[in-house]
């Protein structure tokens, strides 16, 4: 890679990956994740590097261990809300939740620079996301979290397509990002091509940041042999992404069903997929606005598929 290739990688690929080393399937211990994104932080790739995952109930620990490590500073982290998934739960274990995110930003040892919160399934097959969505809101600026970035997950539901239009423009109206979960341990938690696509282009219609989820360890779509799933990859949700305001259905749905490695490339005008280019500033207004990142629970497996793709120099990984 040249220095201007060099350069595009990088306005791509920085902060790019949060570490979640306590999730499935690497499912660390605390004292163990903590000290896998230590090391990843003293790495040639650490630029890559975003935020530590963690939920509300094992946030504490987490702090713990990374005062006991004695690395210096604070740790920051993106901090998942444990709510309930039983929609009549769901608000008062919210709140809960919240308490736990302000007591966690009256600790020294981190800073927590993102929210991930679940909504609940509706109860009824009729209702929307909307009501949900705005007493999320309502709650956040009552607990003095409104200046966190957030981003709601919205969960599996007979409706959740049909709805994203309306539930985007709603998210946007109240200041708040999306997240996508793309895959998990049962073949059902992969979506389809076509739900991923869809999800990107409601996001890119309001203008809405997003993040993604689970079943991203590698860059392109592939087949697993190991799991026996087609796994997404990270760098199609980037390619979506930064083509979405351009793009139409048919042609998103194709960026994200790509599994030809070959199709993506790095080159002195920027980002490349199949012809279309995305320059430098492109990128970059892209990862503040539209794909700001994705949780994995490993760092080296994106990063040595990306070294080993010739995506990045050797200095950079």
């Amino acid at each position: 890679m040249n220095s201007r290739s060099e350069a595009a990688a990088r306005a791509a690929f920085e902060t790019l990956i949060d570490y979640a080393g306590l999730y499935p399937p690497a499912e660390l211990g605390v004292d163990a994740a903590v000290a896998e994104y230590d090391d990843a932080r003293a790495s040639a790739a650490a630029w890559m590097l975003g935020r530590f995952i963690a939920g509300t109930q094992r946030a504490g620990a987490v702090a713990a261990a990374w005062r006991a490590r004695g690395t210096g500073g604070a740790l920051r982290l993106s901090a998942i809300a444990a709510v309930e998934s039983d929609a009549r739960r769901w608000f008062d274990s919210l709140r809960g939740a919240l308490d736990a995110i302000v007591a966690l930003r009256a600790n020294p040892e981190v800073s927590v620079d993102a929210l991930e919160i679940p909504l609940a399934v509706p109860v009824s097959a009729r209702e929307t996301y909307d009501a949900p969505v705005a007493q999320l809101r309502a709650a956040l600026d009552r607990a003095g979290l409104g200046d966190l970035p957030v981003y709601v997950e919205l969960p599996g539901h007979a409706r959740r397509d049909e709805l994203l239009p309306q539930t985007m423009a709603t998210l946007a109206r109240l200041r708040f990002g999306a997240k996508i979960r793309c895959g998990g341990l049962v073949a059902e938690a992969f979506p389809s091509v076509d739900a991923v696509a869809g999800f990107i282009a409601a996001a890119a219609a309001e203008g809405v940041a997003f993040k993604a989820t689970a079943g991203l360890h590698h860059p392109v779509r592939h087949f697993n042999a190991a799991t026996g799933f087609v796994m997404h990859g990270f760098l199609n949700l980037l390619a979506a992404a930064a083509f979405a305001p351009s793009s139409n259905a048919a042609e998103l749905r194709e960026i994200v069903a790509e599994e030809d490695p070959g199709a993506f490339a790095f080159d002195d005008s920027g980002f490349v997929w199949r012809g279309r280019r995305a320059n430098l500033d492109d990128l970059r207004r892209m990862r503040a606005t539209a794909f700001v990142g994705y949780g994995s629970c490993s760092f080296s497996e994106p990063v040595d598929d990306l070294t080993a793709l010739g995506m990045l120099p050797a200095a950079l990984a």
